[in-house]
């Protein structure tokens, strides 16, 4: 292999690049897991995580991905042939739709194209038929890696109380959390799903998984089986009333402390406030290149990723193979429906103004070495939004 200097540039959406000060916390020598300074390591972690998400309810934390997380939500508060409202807007929603068939339960699913997401007045609408409370919860991503696709769930929740339904709101906030607002008690959602290798700035490996009264009441009739991911021990564990009952992934757990220490310095509004910057500075290249977001509704755009279609007759992943040969980046592929139709870019986790520059200059020359037909001035189009060029001119 050909050496190529300088850094990868990974913009995957996920795992995202993981900070130096993160890697040096992971590599610490380990913790006894049942000793004191693991102790005192795990109510910290446990305490610290729940402003994240918005909550003062408790959050497990799993050694395993985001899929786990899923599973656990699942299993924990459903039983064999409950129903349960899923959608086909995006490749996640599909996996954790396929995932809720496999395990039994009973799946009615709303459809879009995929490049919107799930509509309030649609949902509203299938749980105002479901006179009889059969569907016993509701499926929903909150951020849609696939497509860039960011559901709107404040106004999803508005939509379940119009209708008057019992159903649990479930989220995934897999690719959002730490990287999009999200508050889990002002939203009224009843279990939410995290993954530590997106917006936390983490190695895959940790799922989270945080519950509300509602689902933990539902968890002591759910007859689904479970035995690694049952909920009570690890509520527990996250009260500080018992150890983890099996080995954690400890120097996550080092890394996780460095990564909240770095939130905290930053401040959670003012990381939010960057991802947003970084995608409108993102969006304003993609529409500078003539090109086209899959996502079609402006508040639905993704604040962690932002997918790009290629014109018809190119190949996105002929495109993301130009770039990485050439410069040494990572593109994110498209997935299911809109697999080489679509190059994805992913703007979350530890990402500077700087980094993003670089970035959109690698999709601006792969673009050209790939003859894919766009017009120049994607990266000054996003410049001037990151330097503020813009808003200076139209005030003056």
């Amino acid at each position: 292999m050909t050496y190529q200097p300088g850094r990868h540039f990974l913009q995957v959406p996920g795992p995202t690049n993981i900070p130096d000060r993160v890697l040096r916390a992971i590599a610490q020598p380990v913790l006894d897991h049942r000793g004191p300074a693991w102790a005192r390591l795990q109510a910290e972690v446990f305490e610290r995580i729940r402003p994240v998400f918005k909550t003062r309810q408790p959050v497990m934390i799993y050694p395993a991905s985001g899929t786990g997380g899923w599973e656990s939500a699942l299993v924990n508060t459903l039983s064999p042939g409950d129903q349960v409202l899923t959608f086909d807007t995006g490749q996640f929603a599909v996996l954790w739709r396929k995932m809720a068939g496999q395990l039994g339960l009973d799946v009615k699913t709303v459809t879009t194209d995929w490049r919107r997401a799930p509509s309030p007045e649609e949902i509203e609408a299938a749980l105002a038929e479901d006179r009889a409370h059969k569907i016993k919860a509701v499926l929903l991503v909150h951020n849609e890696t696939s497509n860039g696709v960011m559901s709107r769930v404040a106004e999803i929740r508005k939509a379940i109380d119009r209708a008057s339904h019992p159903a649990l709101l479930m989220l995934d906030t897999i690719s959002s959390l730490g990287s999009a607002d999200m508050r889990m008690d002002e939203w009224g959602i009843d279990v939410v799903v995290g993954g530590s290798q997106k917006g936390l700035m983490l190695p895959a490996g940790l799922a989270f998984v945080a519950t509300s009264d509602k689902a933990r009441a539902a968890s002591k009739t759910a007859k689904l089986p479970r035995a690694f991911w049952d909920w009570e021990p690890m509520l527990a564990a996250a009260a500080g009333k018992s150890a983890l009952p099996y080995t954690p992934a400890c120097n996550l757990f080092f890394g996780l402390k460095e990564a909240l220490d770095m939130i905290d310095e930053e401040g959670l509004e003012a990381v939010f406030a960057r991802h947003a910057r970084h995608a409108e500075a993102t969006r304003r290249a993609v529409r500078a290149w003539g090109l086209e977001t899959v996502c079609t509704e402006p508040s639905e755009y993704s604040q962690s990723v932002t997918a790009v279609f290629v014109p018809e007759g190119h190949s996105a992943d002929g495109l993301r193979k130009v770039i990485l040969d050439r410069f040494n980046m990572s593109l994110g592929a498209g997935l299911g429906k809109l697999a080489d139709k679509v190059f994805r870019i992913g703007h979350l986790g530890d990402f500077s103004d700087l980094m993003l520059a670089g970035t959109l200059s690698g999709v601006e020359m792969g673009l050209s070495l790939a003859k894919v037909p766009h017009r120049d001035g994607g990266v000054l189009a996003a410049l001037n939004h990151l330097s503020g060029s813009e808003e200076r001119r139209a005030a003056a």
